[in-house]
């Protein structure tokens, strides 16, 4: 069993800065790619940023490239998702999601199996 449990989000003000947390239960960590993907009012599910399990690739959407990173803490099986500069633009509900090994970033949320419930981020101008 997975269970994907984030945290973090809040509201700031155009160019601050937040720490989103996504704490992965189950003996699998290991094993699992590991993505933000973020959901904005009246908008698609879009992936955010990826790492591998190994935690040697990650992938960035050309809109917060350069904004985030995506890290990894395995000895408390935690992905953090570091986003700087934030814009108006960025406000939405942001998830991690979990799947068995990828490469590289599967950007279809059906891709991915097991889902965070969500946090939200709000950016104020």
């Amino acid at each position: 069993q997975v269970q994907l449990v984030d945290a973090g989000g809040g509201s700031v003000q155009a160019g601050g800065s937040l720490r989103l947390s996504c704490v992965v239960f189950g003996y699998a960590y290991s094993s699992m790619s590991i993505a933000w993907f973020r959901q904005g009012p009246g908008k698609e599910r879009e992936g955010v940023a990826f790492i591998t399990s190994s935690g040697s690739t990650t992938s960035y959407a050309d809109s917060v490239k350069d904004r985030v990173t995506i890290s990894q803490d395995n000895a408390k099986n935690t992905v953090y998702l570091q986003m700087n500069s934030l814009k108006p633009e960025d406000t939405a509900m942001y998830y991690c999601a979990a799947r068995y090994g990828s490469r590289s970033f599967p950007l279809r949320p059906s891709e991915w199996p097991y889902w965070g419930q969500g946090t939200q981020v709000t950016v104020s101008s």
